[in-house]
């Protein structure tokens, strides 16, 4: 079967365009109708706690089906759904129970997505940078887009763009193509738990736990950060852009990179890289030039990173493990890791200051550094089960 390209591409472009629009614009949304920064942080880290719970159930059912396509085409229907309801109320209550429903089923598709694109490029897993790199262009034609916009319009503008995307990812999730399972991959010889145990695999979910530890602040207040210090949207528009220009310049020189660097040193000089990124985010936020070399640092903090931990699950477990794998390091990464980061931040941020949050974040990606280099030791090469 040729591999589908362009559909699996285009889904990524109207998947992470969505992201593009409702990462640094929702917040804004909510401060606009009267939310505070603690409510603004309960409400956003919904979307954290259905990765958590969410993407194993579907990732269990898809494996237990031995179908993916027919999950991620329900849960996009379900999720424009669910994020309908947000025309209709403005109470916490409601918004609240919104961000719930459309979580659930949003965040149950990215993993099966994942899994199926990988099977599709079966031996040719450095080209996964190729295609996922469609879904950091539709970020960043949204977030230029509705940066812009919203500069001309009110932040309910916000509403309107996220339904028109999420109308696009239904669309696109009905033409991805089951993929066919392989004869030709190995087995693993170790179920998922014993392959779990295993240090370097145990040690590259913790880091990602505190990696998006890390990103949790970034998510859900950079932008509110950026415009509580003078930022116009348009500005924070760009911002948010040229971090995920510098993402898309990464996904595009991975198959490079990984000749010349094991996944091991990919991932130490991104979680150090985001050391120095969020300290920087914190304390020189009213610096223009140290902004913008701190979103340059997202090439490594997201793109290396995220890269390289897909490359070594695609590496450690098999075909019939991986949408349950998958959904597993969604749920510990951008799940549980995401959902701490961003409700510390938000407790923090009245009573401290967003200085103090993003130095937060510096600690969470330190810790996740020395973690990973006790538990991966150099030259220790892990295998497929």
């Amino acid at each position: 079967m040729p591999l589908p390209y362009w559909r699996l591409s285009a889904y990524y472009l109207f998947y992470f365009a969505f992201v593009g629009a409702f990462s640094p614009y929702f917040g804004l949304y909510l401060s606009s109708i009267g939310f505070s920064a603690a409510d603004i942080a309960i409400v956003m880290s919904l979307m954290q706690v259905m990765r958590i719970v969410a993407p194993g159930m579907w990732g269990w059912l898809a494996d237990r089906i031995g179908a993916r396509t027919p999950i991620i085409r329900g849960a996009g229907a379900a999720s424009l759904a669910g994020f309908l309801i947000f025309f209709s109320t403005e109470q916490f209550i409601g918004v609240f129970i919104a961000m719930a429903l459309m979580s659930f089923f949003w965040s149950a598709s990215l993993p099966l997505v994942e899994a199926l694109t990988l099977e599709h490029l079966k031996s040719k897993v450095a080209r996964y940078g190729a295609i996922r790199v469609w879904g950091s262009i539709g970020f960043v034609i949204t977030v230029l887009a509705l940066g812009e916009m919203l500069d001309r319009t009110g932040l309910r503008a916000v509403l309107w763009a996220c339904s028109l995307i999420l109308g696009g990812i239904c669309l696109f999730a009905f033409s991805l193509p089951e993929a066919p399972e392989h004869a030709d991959r190995p087995r693993a010889t170790e179920g998922l738990r014993d392959i779990l145990r295993r240090r370097p695999v145990a040690g590259l979910f913790g880091a990602a736990f505190f990696m998006s530890c890390a990103h949790g602040a970034l998510y859900v207040f950079y932008s509110i950060h950026l415009d509580e210090h003078g930022y116009s949207k348009s500005l924070i528009g760009a911002l948010w852009t040229l971090g995920v220009l510098a993402e898309i310049a990464v996904f595009l020189w991975m198959p490079s990179l990984m000749r010349r660097f094991t996944l091991r040193a990919m991932l130490l000089a991104a979680l150090a890289a985001a050391v120095l990124r969020f300290a920087v985010i914190g304390w020189l936020v009213d610096s223009l030039p140290w902004l913008l070399a701190a979103q340059l640092l997202h090439g490594l903090t997201f793109g290396a990173f995220h890269a390289s931990s897909v490359a070594a699950l695609n590496q450690w477990f098999d075909a019939r493990q991986q949408g349950r794998a998958q959904a597993l390091y969604g749920s510990v990464s951008f799940g549980a890791g995401g959902m701490v980061g961003g409700l510390i931040s938000g407790w923090m941020w009245a009573p401290l200051g967003g200085g103090w949050a993003f130095v937060l974040s510096s600690v969470f990606a330190l810790a996740g550094c020395l973690l990973l280099a006790r538990m991966w030791p150099p030259g220790e090469v892990v295998r497929s089960g």
